[in-house]
């Protein structure tokens, strides 16, 4: 059946999916309600939300390079197991913020958890599947999150519409508590080593970072998928209080479009995997980047019309936003992961996670300051910023030799 989708074989890495599942659920019923159980549990204004959401995320740079060598250095299992611990700990914080300190003292350990899965992930996805099926794993794993998200989306839009505190304090304690299933499934999961020379740099050395700061293609990767970030945190950061406070729907409406969203990827990325097979790596980035920006103006129009209208509309830019999502994300995580040394991975893929961290950092005060200004000024910043990356995936395409590759059209097959 995942084959017929477009998906590669489980084998024996169930256990590891299973985990990367259970944590999506919790993340799928938190996600969506995520500024809005601030708004609802804290006497905190958006704008200082979105503050000490973009302090504790910006905490997460500095850690980055250290992160990074302790994937090469103890392998990303364990530093998947520090994630889950971290987000955990994290979200029960949650439960009992409430003032400014208290919320960024919390979203510190859940962000820099977020930071340690990010750069220990693709690591360990590297370590069980083959280079010509890199797309299709990172497509599979995202969409397999993205049914977990769906599940978690349907709960998420229960809570949004009851809109009491104690229902957003329970979709907290529902996250925390996947961290910690997750945190158990993946100690059964076995320690795999990536292919590749191990000893070329010294654990604390320079010199494999040096290696890696003096890689200006996959610099330039970096920046491109910033522009991708920016794009993927606007679901969670500005949608759900865009359609509810700036549009005035109904509150179901934020549940249902993360779901459509999560659906879609869940269904359909695969396809869209294969579809893709033969065509210029770069050039899916920019078709990514381009359905992302063309989203963003259909939900700029939807504060033109009327509640109804606006209900169609929305859901019409959630269902191009997840095109542009579907195309570019398997992509730019598999150009990230390939254009990689084996030997070094983890340190160019905390490099990577760094475009993620610094959006993370960016967007809550960014976009919560935008649409504070009203709709014009937040959607025609993130259409800016999808154009950008268009022109960013076409330089990319000269200056790194694997994005001017071709998106594999090896069939799927047990790694």
């Amino acid at each position: 059946m995942l084959q017929r989708l477009g998906f590669p074989a489980i084998g024996d890495n169930r256990r590891f999916v299973t985990a990367l599942l259970v944590d999506a659920v919790g993340s799928g019923v938190f996600l969506p309600v995520s500024i809005l159980y601030f708004l609802a549990a804290t006497p905190l204004s958006l704008v200082m939300i979105g503050l000490a959401l973009s302090v504790a995320s910006a905490l997460q740079l500095p850690m980055a390079p250290l992160l990074g060598w302790l994937v090469d250095t103890v392998g990303a299992k364990r530093m998947l197991l520090a994630a889950n611990a971290l987000e955990a700990v994290g979200f029960v914080g949650y439960v009992f913020a409430n003032s400014f300190v208290s919320v960024l003292v919390a979203a510190a350990f859940v962000q820099i958890g977020v930071t340690a899965f990010w750069g220990s992930y693709s690591p360990m996805v590297a370590s069980i599947s083959a280079e010509s099926e890199r797309e299709r794993w990172f497509g599979f794993l995202g969409a397999a999150r993205n049914v977990s998200f769906a599940v978690g989306g349907l709960v998420a839009a229960l809570a949004i519409t009851i809109g009491t505190v104690a229902a957003y304090t329970a979709v907290v304690v529902v996250n925390a508590s996947s961290y910690v299933g997750a945190f158990l499934l993946l100690l059964a999961v076995p320690v795999r080593r990536p292919p590749g020379p191990s000893t070329t740099a010294s654990a604390g050395s320079g010199e494999g970072w040096g290696q890696v700061l003096r890689d200006r293609g996959y610099l330039l990767l970096v920046v491109t998928n910033f522009t991708f970030a920016l794009a993927a945190l606007s679901l969670n950061v500005a949608m759900p209080v865009y359609f509810t406070h700036t549009l005035g729907l109904p509150g179901w409406v934020a549940g249902v479009a993360f779901t459509v969203n999560t659906v879609l990827i869940g269904l359909a990325q695969g396809l869209v995997v294969t579809a893709m097979g033969g065509g210029v790596r770069a050039r899916m980035v920019a078709i990514g980047s381009l359905l992302y920006g063309t989203s963003f103006a259909v939900l700029l129009g939807a504060s033109w019309v009327g509640v109804v209208a606006g209900v169609v509309v929305v859901l019409l830019g959630i269902v191009l936003y997840t095109g542009g999502e579907m195309v570019s994300g398997p992509v730019l995580t598999a150009l990230s992961t390939d254009a990689a040394a084996a030997h070094l991975r983890g340190r160019y893929i905390s490099l990577y996670q760094m475009s993620w961290t610094l959006a993370m950092t960016v967007a809550p005060v960014l976009l919560t300051w935008l649409l504070d200004r009203g709709a014009e000024a937040l959607w025609s910043v993130m259409i800016a910023s999808s154009v950008v990356g268009v022109v960013l995936a076409g330089v990319l395409r000269r200056v790194l030799p694997r994005a001017a590759t071709a998106v594999p059209v090896t069939p799927a097959s047990t790694a």
